[in-house]
């Protein structure tokens, strides 16, 4: 009698299995005709007696039920979510399947995010990003494009969590960049190392070369301290950059974005401490020239401030802003002057005080107007510098120049208007 009844209960399952593999093929018959619904309907069937399955017909199942859920792409990005978990269920055969639908996936959602980024919605294309990347886990620099629109969208708490992650993968988005100058326009272009080689084998393209990117890894840490100072989170945006730091004790980026942190944090000390150490490493980078210039100014040291400004101007020749800012330093002279002069009284010392005061200020005007000029010249749209250029004209009695700055001053502001 037991051995009847095993054999019966054999025959069930051998009958169970059988319906459900017929179910299964219909499901597939379903996918290959676009009937998705039908093809979920159908899995549905199958689900309750999941776990009489062999590991082969699971692993139908599970692919199957990624195609229905992915629905070649008409699929919401929950569905994919669900498509790509079915996929890891699957542990018998369909390697080649599995890749090929994943490329399919990663195509459609670059080409689905590209098109929402292209119309600024970054909310769509940040989650068709990660998607990407949740679908080609090799393909890091998708998850890097899903943080970085999400910091376009300002939705920084979804960034600090992809940038992390980022962090944590050790992404660096270093990457080899084949090149060759072409000969036509002059200018290097950037190839794939075939395409490249072609080119310059047909000499339409000379002096070859490949090089690496520069790393993303500054850029990330960077935006995780600025994401946590905004959440007034300042502890951990220090130990963001210190921990990175550490790393690369000598990445000036690093630096500089750590500076910057002590900047937003009201520590112009530190801020200052650490474009000094950059100095030592990059002493011909004038914007460190000039941002040690801006703290001097704001700590109430303007002689400091001025040759700062100087050595910015000495390294790049064309450093509009050090231009403008030596002009203000200069003309903040002025202010104790005017203060002094209008607390004079009417005496004959008080006069001989106050002409002495106003060649002063004249002199002080002589000082500036060359940086202005220059500006003006580096920049012949700044109406900040052709206002003041202007009224010290106006100051100074220089009339024709005067004139000619007033024709300036008014075409920039019909322009800007």
């Amino acid at each position: 009698m037991k051995n009847r009844v095993i054999i019966a209960l054999a025959f069930l399952i051998s009958t169970l299995t059988f319906a459900q593999k017929k179910e299964l093929k219909a499901v597939e018959k379903a996918i290959k005709s676009n009937n998705y619904s039908e093809a979920k309907a159908g899995l549905v069937q199958v689900e309750p007696m999941l776990s009489g399955l062999d590991s082969k017909t699971k692993s139908q199942y599970y692919f199957l039920k990624a195609q229905s859920f992915y629905a070649n792409g008409a699929g919401s990005n929950t569905d994919i979510d669900a498509a790509l978990e079915s996929l890891s269920q699957v542990t018998d055969g369909y390697q080649a399947e599995i890749t090929e639908l994943k490329q399919n996936m990663v195509g459609h959602l670059l080409t689905k995010g590209n098109a929402a980024y292209e119309k600024k919605e970054y909310a769509i294309a940040s989650n068709d990003f990660e998607h990407a990347y949740r679908a080609s886990e090799k393909d890091t620099v998708y998850l890097y494009y899903a943080a970085a629109t999400a910091v376009n969208l300002q939705d920084y708490d979804r960034a600090l969590l992809l940038y992390k992650e980022l962090k944590d993968l050790g992404y660096t988005g270093i990457e080899k960049q084949f090149y060759a100058t072409n000969v036509e326009t002059g200018k290097e272009d950037i190839l794939d190392k075939n395409t490249r080689d072609l080119y310059v084998k047909a000499k339409s393209h000379i002096k070859p070369g490949e090089r690496n990117t520069e790393s993303k890894k500054s850029e990330i840490v960077k935006n995780i301290a600025l994401i946590y100072i905004s959440k007034d989170d300042n502890e951990n945006a220090l130990a963001a950059m210190k921990e990175a730091r550490a790393e690369n004790p000598d990445d000036i980026n690093l630096m500089l974005s750590e500076a910057n942190v002590y900047y937003k944090m009201g520590n112009t000390e530190e801020f200052k401490n650490l474009l000094q150490l950059a100095t030592t490493k990059d002493p011909k980078n004038p914007e460190l020239q000039y941002n040690l210039g801006v703290i001097a100014s704001e700590s109430d040291h303007p002689e400091e401030a001025m040759g700062y400004y100087k050595k910015a101007i000495e390294l790049d020749s064309n450093y509009i802003n050090a231009y403008i800012n030596s002009a203000a330093l200069i003309l903040n002279k002025e202010q104790a002057m005017i203060e002094e002069m209008n607390g004079l009284g009417t005496s004959k010392k008080d006069d001989l005080r106050y002409d002495e005061l106003r060649k002063m200020r004249q002199d002080v005007y002589k000082e500036a107007v060359p940086y202005l000029v220059k500006a003006l010249e580096i920049d012949p749209k700044n109406l900040s510098a052709a206002k003041t250029l202007h009224n010290i004209y106006g100051v100074t009695g220089e009339k024709a120049k005067h004139d000619e700055l007033q024709k300036i001053v008014d075409a920039l502001e019909a322009e800007s208007n």
